[in-house]
């Protein structure tokens, strides 16, 4: 603003935040406990506080007026008055320059220093001291946007979920070092949007982008001074701003772009959604936004000491999802990013800290039930991680009809199963066929479950095969951080080796997990960059390596490509067959009035599985088929879906098997579709009778179909 502000109107306490609406702005913001209300202006670079409003109006708890002089671009921020008294809970101080709840962009980060925090840092009583040093000077600043996108004919994809392949990934961390995107595109929403990296999703087979964190967000003190960033964003400050770091122009379209482009590639786009906790952290955490605008309001605080904070997530605070506006600030905030941002659903970190209601877990939590009468969040997709660090927090099968769950039963089955763990081939067998024992009983169907062998947080695939103990070295933790149970197993050697053996066998270990994963009824997840090998050198919580070590690399080695063919090969092998995406659980009996079951489990034999052979805790080798010829369903057009009779070998045993191939409805013949023995998963055309003894390798898995025709 090149000149002071004159008009102040009282404006409306609707919507909350700062709405352009063509010839003015309206700013509206709750604070219940607040005294005093002043909005700041600032100059065009953020540098200079040039004026402050107070807000006179306030309606419902809700502060608010409306300058007809503001345009689009205006930079601002608030100071809120109001008692500072921590043991009730109360922490205003209007020293601090705040971020807006409902900040459409937030520019800049925070240049650290004391003055950020409410109290006196090194004083007697911490906390409870008060500290009067302002620190706009280092605040990011709140900027009102113009709403205006041109969307065409842009729809959302709607893939079914029984047909999802997902791709976790970061925004950065996908184009930083890819050569076909232009340096200054690289790492951006920009970049995500150009030709080579979608043409990379497009041949792999993806149908949705999984984002993780672009809420706008925060890289915490202790983590700057170290030189290290909270690259994974899980540190949220703003649920309304994309993060303006992964932005080439600068604008809040650019997000709008990249969204439009997947669309039109055919690809849905979620975002990984942090609504349990922010980045103020605990009571000695910093002054930024919501603790300085109604810190009683918007935090779970300790009932009998409300300088306190429930920390149910880990991260000092937790989100009071009990008080109807934060309740309120969350789904006005998921309805933006569907509306405004046509994203397709969200992935909810922690999502069990959402559900309570008191200090339990509630399944019919006010927050779930919201959401499903919604006629706008009911119909996108929903995705809950489902834990929180707290008591009781572990909800696994446990979410309401209608959601999908990160399913970490499958990923510690499949890896214990592979690493070669005997006693596993009972669950393996629930985990194949979509958890049905987690999730059937409620009403849901396999694709509740969101299988995944690896994710952002953990070992990559690679290193999953290549070390046994996590080496967090260069995070600056003494190596204390990530989890100490990661089912691994490094084939011989910690770490890289020139060993062709190991190599090979590390090589196999990839092809058989990728492969479990996309053979697996539920909906598949896979890791940005597993399928080319990337590794992570042993760190298995690279959250704050902004670098090379989290980046992926383009320049393949010709194991890394061929893992790549091999991925995209059973990416289009599941596609090509509908047995292997049910939308229904099998049951094992009888179909079409005949003798042959839905699914039937097989020894190296041949025969059916008997009670005793479940019972063998040293038995590493399974056999399964499926009929398929009538799968009693049908497609979205009602069309009834057939497809071959299918036989999956698996083999965990480090010596070869041979296995005895079952012969069902008559003297069928087996044609071989996948064998992990061979680099690119692509056996040579070979035809096997029924009867007849299949070599299955050590640590390999096959896939028939059944064939009449000699």
């Amino acid at each position: 603003m090149s000149k002071p502000i004159t008009a102040v109107w009282p404006g409306r306490p609707n919507p909350r935040g700062a709405s352009w609406d063509g010839e003015g702005v309206n700013f509206a913001l709750f604070s219940e406990h607040a005294e005093k209300v002043e909005l700041c202006i600032f100059d065009p670079k953020g540098r200079r506080e040039v004026q402050r409003i107070e807000l006179k109006e306030r309606s419902d708890l809700i502060w608010h007026c409306y300058l007809p002089e503001a345009r689009p671009g205006l930079l601002y921020g608030y100071r809120v008055h109001g008692p500072y008294r921590p043991q009730e809970g109360h922490r205003f101080n209007p020293h601090k320059l705040l971020i807006e709840p409902y900040a459409k962009d937030i520019v800049g980060t925070p240049n650290w220093s004391d003055a950020h925090f409410g109290y006196r840092i090194g004083s007697k009583h911490a906390d409870l001291s008060f500290d009067r040093r302002d620190n706009a000077i280092g605040m990011p600043k709140c900027r009102v946007i113009d709403q205006a996108f041109t969307w065409g004919n842009d729809k959302p994809p709607c893939i079914p979920w029984h047909d999802m392949v997902i791709y976790e990934m970061h925004v950065k961390g996908f184009t930083m070092q890819h050569p076909d995107v232009p340096a200054q595109f690289r790492g951006t929403y920009a970049g995500l949007s150009m030709e080579p990296p979608i043409e990379h999703l497009k041949r792999l087979g993806v149908t949705t982008v999984e984002l993780m964190p672009v809420h706008a967000f925060l890289d915490d003190r202790h983590l700057v001074e170290r030189g290290l960033r909270n690259y994974w964003g899980y540190n949220s400050i703003g649920f309304m701003a994309p993060d303006s770091r992964y932005s080439a122009s600068g604008h809040v379209s650019e997000f709008k772009t990249m969204v439009k482009t997947l669309h039109s590639a055919g690809m849905e786009v979620i975002l990984d959604v942090v609504y349990n906790h922010t980045a103020e952290g605990n009571h000695l955490g910093p002054t930024l936004s919501f603790r300085g605008i109604d810190n009683s309001s918007y935090y779970r605080l300790v009932e009998d000491d409300r300088r306190y904070y429930m920390d149910y997530t880990g991260c000092g605070n937790t989100l009071d999802m009990r008080h109807p506006r934060v309740l309120q600030l969350l789904m006005d905030s998921l309805r933006y990013w569907v509306q405004e941002m046509h994203v397709d659903g969200f992935r909810f970190d922690l999502a069990s800290a959402l559900a309570r209601e008191l200090h339990e877990v509630d399944r019919l939590g006010t927050f779930f039930d919201t959401i499903s009468q919604d006629p706008v969040l009911g119909t996108v997709k929903l995705i809950a991680e489902p834990w929180d660090l707290g008591e009781g927090g572990y909800q696994v099968g446990n979410f309401p009809i209608g959601w999908a769950e990160w399913n970490d039963r499958y990923r510690d089955n499949i890896r214990a199963y592979w690493k070669g763990d005997g006693g596993q081939i009972g669950e393996l067998a629930q985990r194949l066929t979509g958890s049905s024992d987690l999730y059937e009983r409620s009403g849901r169907r396999p694709h509740a479950s969101i299988n995944f062998i690896s994710a952002h947080d953990g070992f990559t695939l690679h290193d999953l095969v290549s070390y046994n103990d996590k080496h967090n070295e260069i995070n600056q933790e003494n190596n204390r951080d990530g989890s100490d149970n990661n089912n691994s197993w490094n084939c011989g050697v910690e770490g890289e080796t020139d060993d062709p053996e190991i190599n090979a066998l590390r090589a196999r270990q990839k092809r058989n997990f990728l492969a479990t994963l996309l053979f697996s009824q539920g909906v598949p997840m896979l890791v940005a960059g597993d399928e080319m090998g990337r590794t992570q050198h042993g760190n298995n919580n690279a959250y704050c390596q902004d670098n090379e070590i989290s980046w992926l690399a383009w320049n393949l080695k010709p194991q890394d490509q061929d893992l790549l063919e091999f991925t995209r090969y059973i990416i289009s092998l599941r596609k090509a067959h509908p047995l292997l995406r049910r939308r229904y659980f099998f049951h094992g009996r009888p179909i079409r009035g005949g003798e042959v079951k839905d699914i039937v489990w097989l020894n190296p034999e041949g025969f059916e599985m008997s009670e005793s052979d479940w019972a063998q805790a040293f038995s590493r080798c399974l056999g399964v088929y499926f009929a398929g010829d009538t799968l009693l369903e049908t497609d979205d057009r009602g069309r009834v879906l057939t497809d071959d009779n299918l036989l999956m070998l698996i083999n965990a045993h480090h010596e070869d098997i041979a296995f005895t191939l079952p012969e069902f409805d008559g003297h069928y013949y087996w044609d071989v579709l996948l064998d992990t023995i061979n680099a690119t998963g692509t056996p040579e055309i070979v035809r096997y009778k029924a009867g007849q003894g299949y070599p299955v390798g050590g640590r390999s898995l096959v896939v028939m179909k059944q064939a009449l025709i000699p």
